[in-house]
């Protein structure tokens, strides 16, 4: 493996955790993308990659020091997310999920529960992934003697191919409500489908997960049907979203930085520019600062909105729904940013490297393909309706699972 297991971190201050993360993820990154772009063609599963990342250590980075975990802040967390997808934006996603369902589990479970999973988290390194796609109602909860029978299937299952657990969620006829829980993917009558088949963001693990009359025990269900979720549970969308955020700017930051180091050693000057480096073009100058200033504001919004989430993560139980109220502001004017920034750096990239850039062998349209693809996740004409209803008259958004 070519990094050392750090699954038990004790830094002397946050500075040196910081440093160290930083520097773990940044060779993480250069190892990925060194086969991203033949990867990207493949698609598939990345089993070597993911081993990659599992040895790394930082599938403990936000678990709680008390259960053997690095403890680190989420702003810490998303800065490495960023940094892993501007070099494989797939593998960052899968990496991100993994900590959005250790989230879950911290925001949904009890004592009990956190320290038996997070603790077997770090223990035995298991790589976490996620179906509890919210709009997916085609698995269904039936209560039983000690717990539930799970039947049907779950899309969209990002990170499902490879994991040791899962979180999911179920419906359960009976109170017209879900629960949430956490599942092992080995549990009897539980099939993971590789059939992730979209034309970015290729090796997600994004399949399809089957449940055939799975016995789900009742210490397993984080969120019992019928359950009002507290604003402590709601922030478990502020901390998907903010993921999203930061996956849309590393694809940017990695767009931009492919196209910059191609305009400085390869790209050639235009016969009508007057001038014999590309670089020296005025036009190509502008539309860098053009581009570079879509990124710098949609940085620093997602750093602030990382910073709100860690001060209502961290009061548990006593934040309350005004706090989570505007940090859902914060991360929506945030991942628009990153949105357009994502989008718009990815395409003009090309308008600025010119026509040899597109050749296949610098694989440059994944940065496009891999932010189409993910920022259809969910409509940002919601998100920038929920930012016109606050500023015209105060209005908070509500909570739901995307928002």
């Amino acid at each position: 493996m070519p990094f050392a297991l750090h699954s038990r971190v004790t830094p002397t201050s946050s500075s040196d955790q910081q440093e160290d993360a930083l520097a773990i993820a940044s060779a993480l990154a250069d190892q990925l993308a060194g086969t991203a772009v033949a990867r990207d063609r493949a698609g598939g599963h990345a089993q070597q990659e993911r081993e990659w990342i599992r040895a790394s250590g930082l599938l403990t980075l936000s678990i709680p020091i008390e259960f053997g975990g690095q403890g680190a802040d989420w702003s810490l967390v998303f800065q490495v997310i960023r940094l892993l997808a501007k070099a494989d934006s797939a593998l960052a996603h899968v990496f991100a999920f993994h900590h959005l369902q250790l989230a879950g589990i911290q925001l949904y479970g009890n004592a009990q529960q956190q320290r038996r999973l997070l603790a077997a988290t770090v223990e035995q390194r298991f790589f976490w992934g996620n179906a509890l796609n919210p709009l997916d109602k085609r698995t269904t909860a039936t209560k039983t003697d000690g717990g539930y029978i799970l039947n049907g299937i779950k899309s969209f299952s990002s990170g499902s191919v490879g994991a040791e657990w899962l979180t999911i969620s179920a419906w359960d006829e009976q109170t017209q409500s879900a629960l949430i829980a956490a599942v092992p993917t080995t549990q009897k009558g539980i099939s993971v489908q590789a059939d992730w088949d979209a034309f970015g963001q290729k090796q997600t693990d994004s399949g399809n997960v089957h449940f055939e009359n799975v016995f789900l025990p009742a210490d397993l269900v984080l969120q019992a049907p019928a359950t009002l979720p507290t604003a402590q549970a709601t922030l478990r969308s502020q901390v998907a979203q903010l993921i999203m955020t930061n996956l849309y700017l590393g694809i940017g930051l990695g767009a931009f930085d492919a196209a910059r180091q191609y305009t400085q050693e390869q790209a050639r000057a235009w016969f009508a520019a007057g001038v014999d480096k590309a670089t020296d073009d005025p036009f190509i100058q502008h539309r860098y600062g053009e581009l570079w200033l879509l990124l710098r504001p949609a940085v620093a919004l997602a750093d602030q909105a990382a910073a709100s989430l860690e001060k209502a993560f961290r009061q548990g139980p006593l934040v309350t729904a005004e706090t989570r109220g505007e940090l859902a502001i914060a991360v929506a004017e945030a991942k628009c940013l990153a949105h357009r920034a994502g989008i718009e750096v990815s395409s003009q990239m090309f308008e600025l490297t010119g026509a040899r850039s597109t050749s296949a062998r610098y694989g440059y349209d994944r940065f496009w393909r891999n932010v189409r693809v993910h920022t259809l996740h969910d409509p940002i004409d919601y998100k920038l309706r929920d930012l016109g209803r606050y500023v015209l008259n105060g209005s908070l958004p509500e909570p739901t699972a995307y928002s």
